[in-house]
């Protein structure tokens, strides 16, 4: 199954400029999934400690528009998390969306920090205590959310659901970049599931210099099969699946909780 992640950067014109080249290598590759960064398509708003449901809404309305775009990539599948309101209330939620099923929510982040540039539980609300594993015709995934994924038991629980692929789409921050690499593959092996992520990259207008750093990594050892950089800011690879339910049976999945 070939699969890509990337790092894009987070202004409009940089992010147009990135999109034009993502879609040129994700067609010339053939990919089957793309993942896309956390929250990619409007300037990151939790920066900001005091959330605007003005900026809110209009986030939610540029993702819509860039929603329209998928189709662009010419893949089987994309991946991500967009902003969405439900009611008065306002949520991330992790999608999965295909040529032929559309727009599909997966999961609404759970786990929110609070702090410095990452304002995230001052802006929207957590979503339900809900990691199922979603069935696509790819292959069977799970959403860990950026921090999401230092909740280990999760990971775990969606080893134990059979998962191939865990799903981290971020926007951390270059000064964790190591400690993130690190949780990324610890992911991986606690699971015995491919872990892919993709994060925001540059420095933004603003001054935050993102991580970029979108990984593969394999499902036995937790080895990096491929990191993006800001020279080489998409990758694809053709990964065994196989290998990932072979991994379930293997130390330390197969230990008894």
């Amino acid at each position: 199954m070939k699969v890509t992640v990337c790092q894009l950067r987070n202004d409009p014109d940089p992010l147009r400029e990135d999109w034009q080249k993502l879609v040129g290598h994700v067609q010339q590759q053939g990919s089957e999934l793309v993942l896309l960064p956390e929250m990619c398509f409007y300037p990151w708003l939790c920066r900001s400690r005091q959330p605007d449901p003005a900026l809110w809404e209009a986030s939610v309305e540029t993702h819509r528009q860039w929603l329209e775009r998928l189709e662009e990539l010419d893949t089987a599948a994309v991946a991500g998390s967009v902003p969405v309101i439900a009611g008065n209330r306002r949520f991330n939620e992790a999608f999965i969306w295909s040529p032929q099923s559309g727009y599909r929510p997966a999961h609404r982040k759970t786990f929110l920090p609070d702090e410095d540039g990452f304002w995230e539980a001052s802006w929207y609300d957590r979503g339900p205590l809900s990691f199922a594993a979603v069935e696509t015709s790819v292959a069977r995934l799970g959403f860990l959310i950026c921090t999401e994924m230092w909740f280990a038991e999760r990971a775990r629980a969606y080893g134990r659901a059979g998962v191939h692929l865990l799903l981290v789409p971020r926007a951390t921050p270059l000064s964790s970049a190591d400690k993130w690499l690190a949780g990324g593959r610890a992911a991986a092996v606690v699971s015995g599931a491919f872990c892919l992520s993709s994060c925001l990259g540059g420095v933004d207008r603003r001054g935050m210099q993102w991580a970029g750093q979108g990984w593969i990594i394999g499902p036995e050892e937790g080895e990096i099969l491929g990191l993006t950089t800001s020279s080489e800011p998409f990758i694809t690879m053709d990964i065994d699946l196989h290998s990932a339910e072979n991994a379930k049976h293997t130390y330390p999945r197969y230990v008894p909780e």
